[in-house]
């Protein structure tokens, strides 16, 4: 253990987890979470109502901050909100896209960043999913 300060706290080592990415998904979904209110407050062209979009942002922050290596199930949760993220956004986008709206409106830049942030976020968990799950010491 290391000691730091004047020697009464005591940090665990820092250790890394192979194939363990719920650190990127954290952020990911935090950065998702504050879009979503940021787009909602702003204006923009959500698939959701206002309640939904709060509602998803706090989603967001709790998966985000449950999230750990010690627990392989809620990364099977993160994953199913990473799923609905990018079927709901990129569904949004695309329709977005075929109707003709700029490239430089704010409600398709949004959407778009939600798409990205929700596809990526599920690759982060998809291998966390995988590398956990290749783990001897949990089920």
């Amino acid at each position: 253990m290391t000691f730091e300060g004047d020697g009464g706290d005591i940090v665990p080592p820092h250790f890394e987890i192979p194939h363990y990415h719920g650190d990127e998904t954290r952020v990911l979904f935090v950065i998702g979470a504050i879009v979503l209110i940021v787009a909602q407050s702003t204006g923009a062209e959500l698939p959701l109502s206002t309640l939904g979009s709060v509602i998803g942002a706090v989603m967001l922050v709790i998966a985000a901050g449950i999230t750990n290596p010690g627990q392989y199930e809620i990364h099977w949760a993160n994953a199913i909100i990473a799923i609905i993220g990018a079927l709901l956004f990129g569904t949004a986008a695309v329709d977005h896209y075929r109707a003709g709206i700029s490239f430089f409106d704010s409600s398709f830049v949004y959407i778009e960043a939600l798409t990205i942030l929700s596809l990526v976020a599920l690759y982060f968990t998809t291998r966390t999913i995988r590398g956990l799950g290749q783990r001897p010491d949990l089920p």
